[in-house]
């Protein structure tokens, strides 16, 4: 499944639309794939930082201490993605509701910001 869903966006092919940038930005954060989702965040979005070193460090401790382990999808639009994830942390489980914003800059699909609720 995924190298026929999210590994060609990983390899650089540009997402066709919002569902898709959506999930393989959850499974890049899955597979601790921090370039990816640098990459594929607007530069207006406040989790994007100049300081990619620091940027990139904050994703992978990110990554390597939160165990991924469930996606939903609720509903999406043109622009914007509703999901909760279940995520993993210090042994703890706790759901993670948000809906996604995303724009377009030059034809390119990226996250912009969204709505989160953090929920056990």
């Amino acid at each position: 499944m995924y190298d026929a869903c999210c590994k060609p966006l990983h390899d650089g092919k540009e997402a066709p639309d919002v569902l898709a940038l959506m999930r393989s930005r959850y499974t890049a954060y899955a597979l601790g794939k921090a370039e990816y989702i640098q990459r594929t965040t607007h530069p207006k979005s406040p989790y994007f930082e100049k300081d990619k070193g620091r940027w990139t460090a904050g994703i992978l401790e990110f990554c390597r201490t939160t165990e991924f382990c469930r996606l939903f999808i609720f509903g999406y639009g043109p622009t914007h993605v509703y999901f909760a994830t279940q995520l993993k942390q210090n042994g703890e489980s706790f759901t993670l509701t948000e809906n996604s914003r995303f724009e377009q800059i030059d034809g390119r699909w990226l996250y912009l910001d969204g709505e989160v609720a953090r929920g056990t």
